[in-house]
């Protein structure tokens, strides 16, 4: 990835998102060419030069000090992890060696099983899911039955055809995936398998260049989701996003559902229409 380019691309989204009013900057009575904001307007809200921000949106500023850094965010109203996008292509991390492959430790995997009652899972990098509970091969897809490569949330979102009918409000949700990658490529720019799924991506889903070059970023926190599974009908969960201890890379993702509710009671039939048989004891 051109980390500068990068750079660059990202610095002009934001700015062409935010218009004048916006800021509090009075109108000047020029021509407005450009979306947004102009290099010298964002560069009089951050306190610093219209020639050294445009160094910057260039790439050949080398690396601002945390103050400017900070300015630059407020100018250009980042939320949180818009500012943790800007610290990673500001770095310019020296190349790495081959990323490891994760594991998730048998605690996280008897968490799962215990949490029974609602879909849960582990996510990785590059949206990969790591593990899985039956409820959520059940609600979602069976990542269990997929290669390992294949095991990965933006590509179900993105190229398996049932996941547009299973997911409620499906363009919102397999956009909001793709800037979780957009975070991933900036904090991990030398992952080679990011790189070949995200080409993949390019490939393959008709949607995925036009959510990739828009440069939105997102780390999930919570919200809501519906599905539509074609044995027990529409499904509500309020989801929780946690990182557990020990793996800054892993995201515990529950499907929370409301005691009693319509969607507890799918779920629960559909725990017993598809629990593994036992042998009878002889």
């Amino acid at each position: 990835m051109d980390r500068s380019r990068e750079l660059a691309d990202f610095l002009c989204s934001r700015r062409a998102r935010i218009t004048p009013d916006q800021t509090g900057l009075p109108a000047d009575g020029r021509a407005r060419r450009v979306p947004g904001l102009r290099r010298d307007e964002v560069a009089r809200l951050a306190g610093v030069s219209t020639e050294y921000y445009t160094r910057l949106e260039q790439g050949r500023a080398g690396n601002p000090s945390p103050e400017v850094t900070e300015a630059l965010a407020r100018a250009l109203q980042l939320d949180l992890a818009e500012r943790e996008h800007l610290n990673d292509l500001l770095a310019r991390p020296a190349r790495r060696a081959p990323i490891a492959p994760q594991r998730v430790r048998p605690g996280l995997h008897l968490m799962l099983r215990t949490l029974d009652h609602v879909p849960a899972f582990i996510i990785g990098r590059r949206t990969d899911i790591l593990a899985a509970n039956r409820l959520a091969r059940e609600v979602l897809t069976d990542f269990d039955a997929l290669p390992v490569p294949q095991r990965n949330l933006a590509r179900y979102y993105l190229l398996d055809p049932e996941a547009r009918t299973r997911t409620g409000d499906w363009e919102r949700i397999a956009a909001e995936t793709v800037a979780m990658l957009r975070l991933e490529a900036g904090r991990y720019p030398h992952d080679r398998r990011l790189a070949d799924l995200v080409g993949e991506l390019t490939l393959r889903s008709p949607e995925f260049s036009s959510w990739w070059n828009d440069h939105r970023v997102l780390r999930r926190t919570h919200g809501t989701k519906v599905y539509h599974h074609p044995l027990v009908g529409e499904l509500h969960f309020s989801y929780e996003s946690l990182q557990p201890p020990g793996d800054n890379d892993q995201t515990l993702c529950v499907y929370n559902v409301e005691p009693g509710s319509e969607t507890a009671q799918a779920l629960q039939l559909l725990a017993s229409w598809t629990a593994p048989r036992q042998d009878p004891v002889s």
